[in-house]
């Protein structure tokens, strides 16, 4: 697998799991996409990063219930400078939920969230310069935002994150999609899902894993104790399905167009 040169300033870099069952999570992810988890880190409050092929792909971080926050995936964007990204988020109508913290050698994590109220974490890279392959099975494929506040929340990312947009929506239809996009290639996706996010659900962020046949993944996902929100489709951007895993944390799986 190719190397994944650093993320661009913006665009998602790295992915973590806030789980309230740790070891079913390295047994479940393990498994079904062949990663593999560090020991945790004592230093820095148990976390654990899992690899694969040798490469960092994620973190996880144990979600004891204090924080009233259900089990959950959360994708960072990388930034030059955590504290101007947190402050501009701040002016810019989003939440400071997290203010930004040194992370030893590694870098500087934080976490905000949008005006539509989507979570979403910064990270100013040092050492650790984020996952280090994607687009392949088993590694990060999509970052996408589905939100009721399209416009604003657009608005949000431009001026807090510094994004060029494309729009490859069809308003004809009622489909309305931008996508994030430095020298021409997209880094992520932003969905009016004003229409069918059920009621009481907010706007979130979900991260897509590659994988190699989307329909075996979920048979095999179901036996490790996944559970099927949406069965794989086939869809312009490839053959898609939503999965939770076995405490609930959303992950969504991408085979890509043969």
């Amino acid at each position: 697998m190719p190397v994944r040169p650093d993320a661009p300033s913006g665009a998602p870099c790295w992915v973590d799991l806030f789980t309230t069952d740790p070891d079913r999570a390295v047994e479940f992810y393990g498994a079904l996409f062949g990663w593999v988890a560090d020991p945790p880190s004592e230093e820095f409050g148990g976390y654990v990063n899992f690899r694969k092929d040798g490469a960092l792909i994620a973190g996880m971080m144990r979600n004891d219930g204090s924080a009233g926050q259900p089990d959950a995936w959360t994708t960072y964007l990388s930034v030059p400078d955590a504290k101007a990204t947190t402050e501009a988020a701040a002016a810019a109508g989003g939440q400071v939920y997290l203010e930004p913290i040194q992370v030893g050698d590694l870098g500087t994590m934080g976490l905000v969230g949008d005006p539509g109220g989507a979570a979403i974490g910064i990270w100013q890279p040092g050492a650790h310069r984020g996952y280090g392959l994607s687009g392949e099975p088993g590694t990060p494929y999509w970052h996408e935002l589905h939100t009721r506040d399209y416009a604003a929340v657009l608005d949000f990312y431009r001026a807090v994150f510094g994004w060029e947009t494309r729009d490859v929506g069809d308003a004809a239809v009622g489909f309305h999609y931008t996508q994030m996009v430095v020298d021409g290639q997209e880094y992520a996706g932003v969905m009016d899902a004003t229409a069918f996010l059920p009621e009481g659900m907010p706007s979130t962020w979900s991260l897509y894993v590659g994988v190699a046949d989307a329909d075996a993944t979920i048979a095999q996902a179901t036996g490790l104790g996944a559970t099927v929100v949406q069965a794989a489709e086939d869809t312009p951007y490839g053959r898609l399905a939503t999965i939770t895993d076995p405490t609930g944390a959303v992950v969504k799986l991408a085979t890509p167009v043969a």
